[in-house]
């Protein structure tokens, strides 16, 4: 796995192809919308899906600890898919979970699936997170005040040409003040960068970090607002021709 540098309010982060964050100078692990307990949520509607996300996202996660070895890691919110998801944990991922989680500094950002406090598991659970200059929340704020800022919720995608036509992933995307993270969970979708929830916070555009297999793609990202307009008119999206750099 090769991480992108990437540097906000003077602080060097990496950006992990897992779609995971790394903060080098505090040892902390960022993760987003892991939106566990997914599948059991929708078992007990009467929807029944394959009920092993929650253990993919764990697999997913383990060797990210493995590789940083955090003193903290922060979940961005919506780390649980509904407020009673960690009640409903099979005994085996609970124990997975707990093992991962270790003697660390565990902060859960709460979202709007889980706006309580995880059920017995370590930790704080807080509105936000403040560290030096930088801010944790689980949806971002369209406002200078909001600082310097990582956030989540929106779990955005983008679409790059290829030699064999565009493709479509999960993705970072940030601009001089704040870095939206992809989602990590197992059975989560994406909502596309020219949409308007995310073109809001990134109306001067930014940059996208495009998830691969073992490395980031990225591509510069024109003004947002020009974004949205075009797909609101069903215009074709200004990052086809957007230069396609590996990292």
């Amino acid at each position: 796995m090769i991480s992108a540098p990437f540097h906000l309010a003077g602080e060097r982060l990496l950006l992990d192809p897992s779609g995971a964050l790394f903060w080098p100078s505090r040892h902390l692990l960022v993760v987003s919308d892991l939106h566990l307990e997914k599948g059991s949520h929708f078992a007990s509607r009467g929807r029944f899906v394959p009920p092993y996300d929650t253990r993919e996202t764990l697999a997913r996660l383990a060797p990210l600890i493995r590789r940083y070895t955090p003193e903290r890691i922060v979940f961005l919110g919506d780390s649980f898919h509904d407020a009673d998801g960690a009640a409903r944990m099979h005994a085996t991922d609970r124990s997975t979970l707990m093992h991962l989680l270790g003697n660390r500094h565990i902060t859960w950002v709460l979202g709007n699936h889980d706006p309580v406090a995880p059920d017995d598991l370590p930790g704080d659970a807080v509105p936000e997170y403040r560290d030096g200059p930088l801010v944790f929340r689980h949806e971002g704020v369209p406002t200078r005040e909001a600082g310097f800022e990582l956030s989540g919720h929106f779990h955005p995608k983008a679409s790059l040409p290829t030699r064999c036509g565009p493709v479509t992933r999960p993705c970072f995307l940030a601009d001089a003040r704040r870095v939206m993270l992809p989602a990590f969970g197992a059975f989560t979708g994406g909502l596309d960068i020219t949409s308007q929830p995310i073109a809001a916070l990134f109306p001067r555009g930014g940059r996208a970090f495009l998830l691969g297999k073992d490395r980031l793609h990225s591509a510069a990202v024109g003004p947002m607002r020009h974004l949205a307009a075009a797909q609101s008119t069903g215009s074709v999206n200004r990052m086809a021709d957007a230069p396609l750099h590996s990292l």
